[in-house]
């Protein structure tokens, strides 16, 4: 029998040792970025993706083997178990067709074919099925009793088994699938009386297409549609076709018995095996569309994670506000709160004056270095209020995205850093800190309320947090995380802590004062060998005694670099000041039995650039001046705009009015796209063109193409 990780390396079209040793690295508790980061040599320099690639089909492989002893365990209950069907159990890596397999010996209701059975209809069916009897009626006729009346009830009696039989029947329902993998049509209609309550999804309201050809995102909008009980959805190809296929395989002969199979192969498909698959075809779907709207949302999340970051600066954050004022705070470089206040430079107060003169003497107080503006209401009038500010320093103003600061400055993690503060205090602070560090800062928000991706509340929630925490832990491990001053909430996804041995680092750290170096981290309670080995190479320990405590070089390949600098008769320092001494070293005289090649030159890269932060540098941007509003708008317009979500039908544009531009795929670019991430990333800074304004339902469609 094939083994799980010769399946893998199949279907994935991978080395199998390198999946053979991925997948004891897995079973031995390494986390995918450690993996992919400190293990090339085993794996074969698998990438990130390879490594979750082949962790996802394990996983489910494993929930296949789980399933496969329960069934094995029903059907041996059943004194039904056969050495070929054990074999054929046992021998399948498909769930649909271990299901398959399974059906006709799964526990059953009530059917009309068991209470068929209960009248002694069986060996009547059997016969019909055989199809060699000419007079199948006369032969029914043997079969009246007290609970069968007639000869025609018990040629119902006898199809009702032969329809389950063929509803059971393995080649069948492949031949049912057959026909709706090639010719299902989905169909959407308006609920009876949702016309006017449902007038969203007015373009479903009469809308019919090949189910292959229906893209994630429009059925997905469908089945939202039907859960919200304003459309009827149904898949299906065309019936005839359907059964003519199954009667081709089942009916056999040209006599009254054939006659009786082919009705109850009618009756099987109509009433069992169309509703069945329908519904399998329902959840396939489902599945398949949830899986795209996650990737989806996890690329967007990563590229929100990964933005630019300011750095340790000092910052006067402003969340605006009309009638409640401006909040303003100002953090120090490490994004401590110094001092907050309100200002009412907006109607209906305006309040101007005031509020200038504050902000000057706050920037003038704490030297800020840097603006940051949320991007919510009154935001471009906040913002042009501080760039006509004579402010000392000339601190550069961003806008920064609000999405979800709401939801952390009134969440737990917020009221246990400022129990002293209002939400308001605490959402200005989040904005001020997104500038600053946008990874440190949102990974205290359920991802879910980050404001990117499509359809995120319509999908299977399990899978989504599984997918959200996997891109937010190999954002924070290729980041790298400064160990004396990263937050709970920071370190928890570090590859190997979590929420505990978070909490312990910093515990330890409050007692103890700040680590000189990473080996005391194994004084922390509870990080045992496997937690230090899993996440030390992430920390960073900035100004360190021992300068590869701030590089991602892992603690267990620092004798080799040490043996490197004894050779070139200098100190580590030196060997990382000095590129002329790293180009002298060979790398071929440092291999060893644990470390190779590619990890020695992981190495020589890091020693080039220790500690550098892989994220780009951050960039001012403007909207254009006296746009504020859809009113403001006008077609033919060219806009500065910053991509604010991106999805499989096109791209999202925030030019500066409330309501984002909708870049539609078509309009991405002078050539076909077939994915909007091939031609932008979130928060890029492009040029669009205004091309249709729908002020009634809100809507601005944007181009970038010709400009």
């Amino acid at each position: 029998m094939m083994q799980l990780p010769q399946l893998i390396a199949q279907e994935l079209k991978l080395n199998l040792q390198s999946v053979e040793n991925t997948v004891t690295l897995l079973n031995e508790g390494a986390t995918i970025p450690f993996i992919s980061r400190y293990r090339k040599e085993m794996t074969g320099s698998l990438d990130e993706v390879q490594v979750g690639a082949i962790k996802e089909r394990y996983d489910k492989l494993l929930e296949i083997e789980k399933r496969k002893e329960t069934i094995l365990k029903s059907i041996d209950e059943q004194d039904k178990l056969t050495p070929e069907l054990e074999a054929a159990i046992k021998g399948t890596f498909n769930a649909t067709e271990l299901e398959d397999i399974y059906l006709p010996y799964k526990p059953k209701r009530k059917t009309r074919a068991v209470k068929a059975r209960e009248k002694g209809l069986e060996p009547l069916a059997k016969i019909m099925m055989k199809q060699y009897e000419r007079d199948i009626q006369s032969r029914a006729s043997a079969f009246i009793n007290d609970e069968v009346q007639n000869s025609e009830e018990a040629l119902q009696g006898a199809r009702d088994i032969v329809a389950e039989w063929v509803n059971e029947h393995q080649v069948g329902r492949e031949i049912v699938r057959s026909v709706f993998e090639k010719e299902a049509v989905i169909t959407s209609k308006v609920a009876k009386g949702k016309e006017e309550e449902g007038i969203k999804y007015k373009d479903y309201y009469d809308w019919s297409e090949p189910l292959r050809r229906c893209p994630s995102h429009r059925f997905m909008a469908m089945r939202r549609g039907e859960k919200e009980g304003y459309l009827k959805l149904s898949i299906s190809p065309d019936a005839e076709n359907g059964i003519q296929r199954l009667e081709r395989f089942f009916v056999k002969g040209n006599n009254s018995a054939s006659e009786q199979v082919a009705l109850a192969v009618s009756d099987a498909y109509k009433r069992l095996l169309a509703p069945s698959i329908e519904t399998e075809f329902t959840n396939l779907f489902t599945g398949k569309s949830d899986e795209e709207a996650i990737r989806v949302f996890a690329e967007n999340l990563r590229q929100l994670l990964l933005a630019s970051p300011l750095g340790q600066k000092r910052v006067l954050a402003l969340d605006p506000g009309y009638r409640t004022g401006c909040k303003v705070v100002c953090l120090d470089a490490q994004g401590n709160l110094l001092e907050n206040t309100t200002i009412y430079p907006h109607p209906p107060q305006n309040d101007h004056e005031k509020a200038a003169q504050r902000v000057k003497k706050l920037v003038e107080k704490y030297q800020i270095e840097a603006i940051a503006i949320g991007n919510g209401t009154a935001s471009r009038e906040t913002e042009a209020f501080a760039k006509k500010l004579p402010l000392s320093n000339n601190p550069q103003i961003f806008v920064v995205s609000e999405d979800g600061a709401s939801v952390y400055s009134a969440g737990k993690v917020a009221r246990e850093e400022f129990p002293d503060h209002d939400v308001t205090v605490r959402g200005a602070v989040s904005i001020g800190r997104r500038l600053m560090d946008p990874l440190a800062e949102l990974v205290k928000i359920d991802p879910k309320s980050i404001g990117v991706g499509q359809y995120q509340h319509d999908v299977d929630q399990t899978a989504l947090k599984k997918s959200l925490d996997t891109v937010v832990e190999s954002c924070v491990n290729a980041v790298g995380v400064n160990l004396n001053t990263a937050s709970k909430h920071l370190l928890t996804y570090v590859s190997g802590l979590g929420p505990q041995l978070a909490q312990n680092i910093v515990n330890y750290r409050a007692e103890n004062g700040p680590f000189e170096t990473r080996d005391k981290l194994k004084k922390v309670p509870r990080l045992g060998a496997k937690a230090f080995e899993q996440a030390a190479g992430f920390l960073r320990i900035h100004k360190a005694k021992n300068p590869l405590d701030n590089t991602a070089v892992h603690p267990e390949a620092y004798k080799v670099v040490k043996q490197m600098a004894a050779d070139m008769g200098c100190k580590v320092d030196d060997l990382i000041a000095d590129k002329q001494l790293r180009e002298k070293i060979n790398l071929k005289d440092y291999v060893s039995d644990t470390i190779g090649l590619p990890t020695l030159n992981d190495i020589m890269k890091e020693l080039d650039k220790p500690g550098l932060d892989p994220r780009s540098e951050i960039k001012t941007f403007a909207f254009a001046e006296g746009i504020y509003s859809i009113d403001d708008l006008h077609e033919g317009m060219v806009l500065p705009g910053l991509v604010s979500n991106i999805t499989n039908f096109g791209a999202f544009v925030n030019i500066g009015v409330k309501q984002d531009g909708l870049v539609h795929i078509s309009q991405l670019a002078d050539r076909y796209v077939s994915d909007p991430n091939d031609v932008v990333k979130l928060q890029q800074q492009v040029q669009v063109k205004v091309l249709q304004i729908d002020r009634s339902r809100n809507r601005i469609q944007l181009s970038m193409r010709d400009i």
